[in-house]
């Protein structure tokens, strides 16, 4: 085959397949054995936080957290329906909708965090320094 990767580039391919979803079983379980909704739940609630005052229109959801329209869609009907968001129509076109994080939304994102937290600790800091972790960060965004 020609253009084959490296040993070393399939090797570093592997283990960052399995360093990632190491680190996000962690999350899910913590989020699970707490009562809290999945980890998608406060990927949307933490960029709506961060955003815009005035809302974020699904798509720029869709590209912030990375989840394909549909899924997305189901996502936000669900956070929806339990009060953590609402839709508003946009000032700028008056057809589209932008979504807005409430009050129970805030607080659900903020009550999740301690967890989240603590299970970053445990996927990571329990298992490499600062300086390690540094690096690390700097690697993968060369990737990004």
């Amino acid at each position: 085959m020609k253009n084959e990767p490296s040993d070393n580039i399939t090797d570093a391919w592997i283990n960052l397949l399995h360093a990632q979803q190491s680190c996000l079983e962690t999350v899910e379980q913590a989020f699970k054995n707490n009562g809290f909704p999945p980890l998608s739940w406060y990927d949307v609630l933490w960029e709506l936080e961060r955003g815009e005052a005035d809302g974020m229109r699904p798509y720029e959801l869709g590209e912030r957290i990375l989840m394909p329209q549909y899924g997305l869609s189901r996502l936000l009907t669900r956070l929806e329906k339990a009060g953590y968001l609402k839709r508003r129509r946009s000032e700028e076109d008056g057809r589209g909708q932008v979504m807005v994080i409430t009050r129970q939304g805030l607080a659900l994102r903020k009550s999740m965090w301690s967890v989240y937290a603590d299970a970053l600790n445990r996927a990571l800091t329990e298992r490499i320094s600062e300086t390690e972790a540094k690096r690390l960060s700097n690697l993968l965004g060369k990737l990004v």
